[in-house]
């Protein structure tokens, strides 16, 4: 479902660039690809235990058709293109599908967000590259912890990518859900990751993309507050428009803390994203059922004026905020965010 247009925006700037901007006036320049939805873990936020209904390998986009939409979504303007899964690394070809974007597509902006269990053999590639960043999900650093969260034992192998990545330079920001079960300690455990590396260390609220059905009110976890009295000094940073994260930093550390408040949404205002999902269906909200069935018109031989019609045509519908977006779409069943793209 749809907002109804409030605008008609004007989708060149005065140089003639090509802008997609949608009827609340956000310019759109960042697209997240999911190019998967399989993953070698089991994170309990993310899927149910015994995993998800993949799709079959036909029903997920190409990478030649995934190339052909992003040359289309760069002649829109788009200026940052995040790479995810499921597991990104878990589909072979991956690391070419990466090299070819940044070297025959020409993206400057090329980030990764990855589990890292099987991500370190590939970070020398990755810093050839460049790659403009990694995002990390790391949950805890507790072994049994991350085993009960994740239903698998490898934290030791994210411990290798974190570490080699550190050690190549590679810019990295840390992802960690919390959900009702962290503990301070864990919190101040990750910090510390912060305290001793340039690097980000993000706080995420848990968000309702498990896979299952949804009861409850949804907590608030008071992520500010929590972090204000765990890290005395907290002194919040100006970030990039658009951002997600509310940043921090802490006397005495190397690196910043953040706060990424996915359920209570209070980034909408300045969204700059879309994404497309494994299965090819654009979705302009994180929170919307799909408003575009890219892979279908793909396959059907539609030219790419008419494709950058249909995309344009979408973010001319789109809702102010992820609130009005539930609301429209419903809430009483999520699917996993692996389907969705992380």
């Amino acid at each position: 479902m749809y907002a109804s247009s409030e605008k008609n925006p004007t989708n060149t700037t005065s140089g003639g660039r090509s802008q997609l901007i949608d009827n609340h006036g956000r310019i759109i320049t960042y697209l997240r690809l999911a190019i998967t939805d399989r993953c070698n873990l089991r994170c309990s936020y993310c899927m149910p235990e015994q995993g998800v209904e993949t799709v079959s390998h036909s029903e997920t986009l190409s990478y030649e058709e995934l190339e052909r939409l992003v040359r289309l979504f760069l002649e829109l303007g788009i200026e940052k293109i995040r790479i995810t899964g499921g597991e990104p690394f878990v589909r072979r070809g991956c690391m070419d599908f990466l090299e070819r974007l940044k070297h025959e597509l020409g993206v400057e902006q090329l980030v990764v967000t990855t589990n890292g269990v099987e991500t370190a053999r590939y970070l020398k590639r990755l810093k050839d590259l460049p790659i403009s960043g990694i995002n990390l999900s790391l949950d805890t650093l507790d072994r049994k912890r991350f085993e009960t969260i994740t239903r698998r034992d490898r934290l030791s192998a994210v411990l290798k990518t974190l570490h080699g990545a550190l050690e190549l330079g590679i810019r990295i920001k840390v992802n960690s859900v919390v959900s009702e079960e962290t503990s301070d300690s864990e919190i101040l455990q990750l910090g510390k990751l912060a305290h001793d590396n340039r690097l980000s260390m993000r706080f995420i609220e848990k968000m309702p993309f498990s896979g299952e059905k949804e009861e409850g009110p949804r907590i608030d976890y008071g992520l500010s507050q929590r972090l204000a009295k765990l890290f005395p000094g907290l002194e919040q940073r100006q970030t990039e428009n658009g951002s997600t994260a509310r940043e921090f930093l802490v006397p005495g550390f190397r690196g910043s803390l953040g706060i990424i408040e996915g359920s209570s949404r209070k980034f909408c205002s300045t969204c700059n994203r879309v994404r497309i999902t494994p299965q090819g269906i654009l979705k302009v909200c994180l929170y919307d059922n799909g408003v575009l069935n890219l892979k279908e018109l793909l396959r059907q031989g539609i030219s790419d004026q008419d494709l950058l019609n249909n995309i344009r045509g979408c973010l001319n519908k789109r809702f102010a905020d992820g609130h009005q977006t539930e609301s429209a779409n419903g809430r009483a069943e999520q699917p996993s965010m692996a389907s969705i793209g992380g």
